[in-house]
């Protein structure tokens, strides 16, 4: 089963533990995360169901490629972050 582990920035606003969820995509990753825990849907998920862009989200460790449909592949080993992005630069 994935892992799916929610960054502590995150964990300060909405309930989102750390959870097991057994899929072989990223979208049946979260969909079956966030029928555990609804709240957290609306902080990674826009209306439209896409990543917001204020999130980053790793499979394996590699940033995700399909943002819009989700549908990066998950084995069951791998681990699914998921991060507050960060933005900036230099001034």
């Amino acid at each position: 089963m994935a892992q799916v582990t929610f960054a502590k920035a995150l964990q300060r606003h909405v309930t989102c533990p750390t959870a097991s969820i057994e899929a072989d995509s990223l979208r049946r990753v979260l969909d079956g995360y966030f029928v555990q825990f609804p709240a957290a849907r609306s902080y990674v998920l826009d209306e439209q169901g896409a990543v917001r862009r204020h999130i980053a989200v790793f499979v394996g460790g590699e940033l995700i490629v399909d943002r819009v449909g989700l549908a990066d592949p998950v084995g069951a080993d791998d681990d699914v972050h998921v991060f507050q992005a960060l933005s900036g630069g230099a001034a």
